[in-house]
């Protein structure tokens, strides 16, 4: 595995590589935005903001989506997937923050990770974009990034890659860091053999850890 300042400075050079990246997910509100988050779950970020402008139109707040006809949802929505669950949560949801929330959604893990559809990785983003907050989301990009860059063992789960990261980066950097690896992993494939491979980052990644094993 990769020392501590090892993954600091991988990831560092994925950040001038890469450059500026902010979350991509259009939303106007706190509650938009987790319905988004919610809505992205296997799915694009693309697909979401193809249906979430029709969505937030008819249903702005979360009055209005709770009063919704799970049939009208799930026909603006049908295009991301998973579309029938996803229409459920997203209204359950909007009625849990409504009547029992005051419209607010939570700025805290335990509060997000209760609505329905809302795991752990949803929270995070939310935290993390919405409020502001210094909190890592792991996705898929970010674990295979993780993994392949020799940051966890190839075993590890989303949340042990969430605490590594947390543990290794400033509390200012989490939010970043995050967009980062994702973007990072849309551009390059952590699928290729060792001896195929041609992003620069990984070889080196791939050096360090060899020397690291080395060494002891």
């Amino acid at each position: 595995m990769l020392k501590d300042e090892q993954i600091v400075w991988a990831i560092q050079q994925m950040e001038t590589d890469i450059g500026p990246v902010e979350q991509s997910l259009d939303a106007r509100t706190p509650f938009q935005f987790l319905v988004s988050v919610i809505l992205s779950a296997q799915a694009t970020d693309v697909s979401v903001n193809k249906v979430t402008p029709i969505l937030f139109e008819k249903y702005p707040t979360p009055k209005d989506l709770m009063m919704a006809d799970v049939g009208d949802v799930e026909q603006i929505i049908r295009s991301v997937g998973l579309f029938h669950n996803k229409a459920r949560n997203i209204i359950k949801t909007a009625r849990i923050v409504h009547e029992e929330m005051n419209d607010r959604v939570p700025n805290y893990r335990k509060g997000i990770m209760a609505l329905p559809g809302a795991g752990r990785k949803t929270a995070n983003v939310v935290l993390s974009d919405a409020f502001g907050l210094p909190t890592f989301a792991v996705d898929t990009h970010v674990s295979a990034i993780s993994k392949r860059l020799h940051f966890v063992p190839q075993a590890a789960t989303p949340l042990q890659v969430e605490k590594k990261i947390v543990s290794v980066l400033a509390r200012e950097d989490l939010h970043q860091a995050h967009h980062t690896m994702i973007a990072y992993g849309r551009k390059y494939s952590m699928k290729l053999a060792p001896d195929k491979e041609v992003c620069p980052l990984i070889k080196a990644c791939d050096r360090l850890e060899e020397e690291n094993e080395a060494g002891g």
